[in-house]
């Protein structure tokens, strides 16, 4: 089972990629766990670590950190946006 994961505006800066493939194990993992996973790769990916604003959307519709993830969905992180 695998995700498309998106990364937008300073996190893809700081990531210096805009998109990776991530195997799910086990089946069911959720928004919070992939983050989770990838914060503790290090270095830049802390950018995604606890204490850290992070949004997250699945297939373009934004979802909490518990939502469970299917095989071929897309992901994406992206920091808080404001307007004036």
């Amino acid at each position: 089972m695998s995700v498309k994961v998106l990364f937008f505006a300073s996190l893809r800066e700081a990531l210096g990629v805009g998109e990776i493939s991530v195997d799910l194990a086990p089946a069911g993992s959720s928004v919070g766990a992939v983050r989770e996973a990838l914060a503790a790769r290090g270095g830049d990916w802390a950018a995604l670590g606890p204490g850290r604003a992070v949004r997250a959307a699945v297939n373009q519709d934004m979802v909490p950190a518990s939502h469970v993830l299917r095989d071929g969905d897309e992901l994406a992180f992206f920091p808080p946006v404001t307007g004036g």
